[in-house]
């Protein structure tokens, strides 16, 4: 089915609210996860909000709790999300890093026990909206290991995202890379396994190592494995996200000796640049645009299976699209948002009267 974004949003926020958070709460986390479907990161959208639910019902998400300041050196700011709704406190936290780095034009900002904080480019586009270049460094915790090191033949690490984001020019769209550290994030998993979709070859391994391509392995028990991004490549910058994001922000790491609990917190280092400190805004984006012209006239490989497109791209097309005609949610998805719906007290009654 295709869902227009505003009755999506309508949906998600009666039931956040019926859950238990505030306007202001209900409608920022709806936001986020309506975006991230029209970006095409279904992953991160609509289908998270059975997991959320979940949390909140075993008390390992705080409603309506705010970022909390407990550290300003200056230029390094640190906050502790206190295991708010993570596109809550992290929006907050970057609010508040903006601020300063406009001030002092560099901020090193960490941010420690957020539940799970969504699609990471959304902070990057934050950035982007205040003119400020970024770079963000994310681990995961309280959740079981998802992600194979390289050539290991079990889960050991969780998709550790990263994301950098550049602000664009007259002429050039913004830059906004934002991917994890696995060959696909578990959202991934869960939506082909609802749609009922393989996953392409050489990603997954299941519960003895061995090479699948069905989803379902990553929610067995035991379970599989998702593959590191590019070998050892991947495996590299998922240990630099567990070191910087986990534990130079004091928020823990995926060891085993801290506490999984089932839930998904995100901890986050991320460093906000001014450009104007460092070099004449005029040139730079010349440099931006130069470089980017002569990149995107590159001619297509013979096994290209789609044009050249620099990062955040395909999610401006993913929204102009989405936006137009809808955002596609299957079968098994939409019924789990009526079910959750039902354990907060929304009828399908209701979900219906929001998507005409």
């Amino acid at each position: 089915m295709l869902i227009k974004a505003e009755h999506l949003k309508k949906v998600i926020t009666s039931i956040l609210k019926a859950a238990g958070s505030d306007t202001t709460e209900a409608e920022t986390v709806s936001e986020h996860l309506v975006t991230a479907n029209l970006s095409g990161h279904d992953s991160h959208g609509a289908g998270m909000l059975p997991t959320y639910l979940s949390s909140i019902r075993d008390g390992l998400l705080n409603l309506n709790t705010p970022a909390k300041l407990i550290s300003d050196s200056g230029s390094i700011l640190i906050f502790d999300g206190q295991r708010g709704f993570g596109q809550r406190v992290a929006r907050e936290a970057m609010e508040q890093a903006i601020v300063r780095c406009q001030e002092t034009g560099l901020v090193l900002m960490g941010l420690r026990n957020a539940h799970h904080i969504g699609r990471v480019g959304s902070y990057g586009e934050q950035s982007i909206a205040a003119g400020l270049i970024s770079l963000h460094f994310v681990n995961v915790t309280d959740h079981p290991p998802v992600v194979a090191v390289h050539n290991g033949a079990d889960a050991r690490l969780l998709t550790n995202p990263i994301c950098f984001a550049m602000p664009g020019t007259s002429q050039t769209p913004e830059v906004l890379l934002d991917m994890a550290t696995s060959k696909i994030a578990l959202g991934k998993a869960r939506v082909a396994m609802n749609a009922g979709s393989k996953i392409a070859d050489d990603t997954l391994l299941d519960a003895s190592g061995s090479p699948t391509n069905d989803p379902h392995v990553l929610f067995n028990n035991p379970p599989g494995a998702i593959k590191p991004l590019g070998a050892y490549k991947g495996f590299g910058i998922a240990f630099f996200c567990e070191l910087l994001a986990g534990a130079l922000t004091g928020g823990g790491t995926i060891q085993p000796e801290n506490p999984r609990h089932g839930s998904i917190i995100n901890h986050m280092l991320t460093i906000l640049i001014k450009p104007e400190h460092l070099v004449d805004r005029a040139w730079l984006h010349d440099e931006i645009d130069a470089l980017s012209t002569y990149l995107l006239k590159s001619p297509l490989a013979k096994d290209a299976d789609a044009d050249i497109m620099i990062a955040g791209e395909p999610e401006r097309r993913h929204r102009a699209e989405r936006s137009q005609n809808g955002i596609p949610i299957d079968p098994n998805t939409w019924q789990e948002l009526i079910d959750v719906a039902a354990t907060v007290g929304v009828p399908r009654q209701t979900l219906d009267f929001f998507c005409p």
